[in-house]
């Protein structure tokens, strides 16, 4: 049992090899190969918790901080990869501005994933939860002018510090049977614009749009409809 929690952290970290992996397919320009990869640690993230919980990893296994690997791990995947691209995409971003957003991202990250207050009682992100992969996806699905592509990276910039919520798509109780459904078609969705190599229609586009919609927007409107109730 020892062996197996200690190999639960080993495929955690294994994240961050398969982060490099991306980045090389990012310093290729092959951009569908690195959100395929990214995809990959998106898929390991969300299995090693359960594994954990299973193999009761805290407990055989305590030299080894789970948290703070899954951290490190997240980081490398969520943030600095994405980051990298945004920044070298060609035509992305405007040039001159790019090495500042690539500064701005992993600066306003680092002070994110090392805020206490990160989620709230109900399991909600507070402000911009540093998801720069998702960020990354979008820009590449939707291709705006890089005056818009960098005004859209600087406001996320600035929304990782400010006071609302964004939906956990695992850990928030309310509507979850919704919210995993959505989750389930926005992974297929996703999956189809990157075997596509971005080159969906408008449905797919409006269909990732509208969870990420979903995903970003929920809990906003739904304190608007209690207090229109109130």
């Amino acid at each position: 049992m020892r062996m197996a929690a200690l190999g639960v952290h080993v495929f955690t970290a294994l994240g961050a090899g398969i982060g490099l992996i991306a980045l090389l397919e990012a310093a290729r320009e092959h951009w569908a190969n690195m959100f395929a990869w990214l995809g990959v640690a998106l898929v390991i993230d969300a299995v090693d918790g359960p594994l954990a919980r299973k193999f009761d990893v805290a407990r055989l296994q305590p030299n080894w901080s789970g948290d703070l690997l899954d951290l490190v791990v997240d980081f490398v995947t969520y943030v600095f990869v994405p980051a990298y691209a945004i920044i070298t995409a060609s035509g992305m971003v405007l040039p001159l501005a790019a090495p500042l957003l690539g500064i701005g991202i992993v600066t306003s990250s680092a002070l994110y994933f090392a805020d206490r207050r990160m989620k709230s009682a109900d399991n909600h992100f507070r402000g911009f939860p540093a998801l720069w992969n998702v960020a990354a996806f979008y820009l590449f699905l939707l291709r705006p002018s890089p005056e818009l592509a960098t005004l859209a990276v600087v406001i996320l910039i600035a929304l990782t510090f400010a006071p609302f919520h964004v939906l956990h798509p695992i850990r928030v109780v309310r509507l979850r049977w919704l919210t995993l459904w959505l989750l389930a078609a926005g992974a297929a969705l996703a999956a189809y614009a990157i075997a596509c190599d971005f080159a969906v229609g408008i449905p797919v586009t409006t269909g990732l749009c509208a969870i990420a919609a979903y995903i970003f927007g929920s809990d906003a409107l739904i304190r608007k409809l209690k207090s229109f109730k109130a």
